[in-house]
């Protein structure tokens, strides 16, 4: 580590909501359906009293307004759950090994397998089988199948992430951006937005380069943007699965220079989604109505998550408007090991 790293003390964000043109729209059901998804998720979790403090500044209803604007209150509250669920799940699995990640897969990917007959007494499947008996009223077959296989892949990634931690190992960066797509969870995202709108795209469009090159652009702008807001309060826990840790390490960049390097990426980004957007293909008017829901749905989610960042308490705690204006971050102490 060179001198310099040793004495930065603070660093600059992006400026990444500017470089976002996308219109924010709020579901007009946001402030009631947060609130009684949130009472879900306490009665449910069964959380310590200062994990419900945290969770109380979390916001993942808000979120989720964002990136379903046009959602009715009933499908809202189901992605609502979900994200108040994964949200708490990704905090418990920071603390889980490689065998109560694999336990915890089994039970949840179990539960939205058979909702209503499978039986489990871990606090997690029971909210995986209230969400998901709901969501099953609906989803379309495709959907609903894209939805678990991707649950999955998070659960399989966040195995090899625990054992990582374990051992200490930052891997490079090629491996890590493959291993961040599976661990964001924003896949499962994805396929609630079909969900919330009512359709159910068929193989041929969810298989079709472009589509899957506009889901990895989405992906990607997503999760290396929220390593940039998460990289404070991940460094003072010594947590190392964070792209900011990885570009330094690999590129001996002191930590403005990985910052910026990732503003670079994210930038290639959105310019990724707008170039294949260009190169979208017709599939015929009826599909190309349903694609075209879809394709705004990943559009909300970069411009949704980036506003969210700031709005939450996760990342900057109850200062996220100020530093949304002045993107100054002050770096925390380290915590004790």
């Amino acid at each position: 580590m060179t001198a310099m790293q040793h004495r930065t003390t603070r660093f600059i964000l992006p400026d990444l909501i500017s470089d976002c043109h996308y219109p924010l729209r709020l579901n007009p059901d946001c402030h009631p359906v947060s609130r009684t998804s949130e009472q879900w998720l306490l009665d449910g979790a069964h959380l310590a009293e200062h994990r419900v403090t945290k969770f109380m500044g979390l916001h993942a209803g808000e979120l989720t307004a964002a990136c379903y604007p046009d959602a009715d209150a009933f499908h809202l509250r189901v992605c609502s759950d979900f994200l108040n669920w994964l949200f708490n799940m990704d905090d418990w699995l920071d603390e889980f090994d490689v065998d109560g990640t694999w336990g915890m897969r089994e039970c949840c990917i179990s539960a939205f397998r058979d909702p209503i007959n499978f039986q489990t007494e871990k606090l997690a499947g029971k909210m995986c089988k209230s969400y998901f008996s709901r969501f099953m009223q609906t989803g379309g077959p495709g959907c609903t199948e894209r939805f678990i296989h991707t649950v999955d892949l998070f659960f399989i990634a966040a195995a090899k992430q625990a054992e990582d931690r374990a051992t200490g190992h930052i891997p490079d960066l090629e491996s890590y951006i493959t291993a961040r797509r599976d661990t964001s969870a924003c896949k499962p995202c994805f396929a609630l937005i079909e969900y919330a709108a009512l359709i159910d795209l068929p193989d041929k469009v969810m298989s079709h380069p472009v589509i899957m090159a506009m889901e990895e652009a989405t992906n990607d702008l997503v999760t290396w943007s929220n390593d940039i807001f998460s990289y404070n309060v991940e460094q003072s826990r010594h947590d190392t699965h964070n792209i900011v840790v990885v570009l330094m390490r690999e590129q001996g960049l002191n930590l403005q220079g990985a910052i910026d390097y990732v503003d670079r990426m994210c930038k290639g980004s959105i310019q990724r989604f707008e170039d294949n957007r260009d190169i979208l293909p017709s599939w015929g008017e009826q599909l190309d109505k349903q694609v075209a829901i879809y394709i705004e749905g990943l559009q909300n989610w970069i411009v949704g998550s980036l506003h969210w960042s700031f709005d939450t308490t996760r990342y900057f705690g109850k200062n996220g408007h100020t530093i949304k204006q002045d993107r100054i971050i002050e770096l925390l102490p380290k915590r004790p090991l």
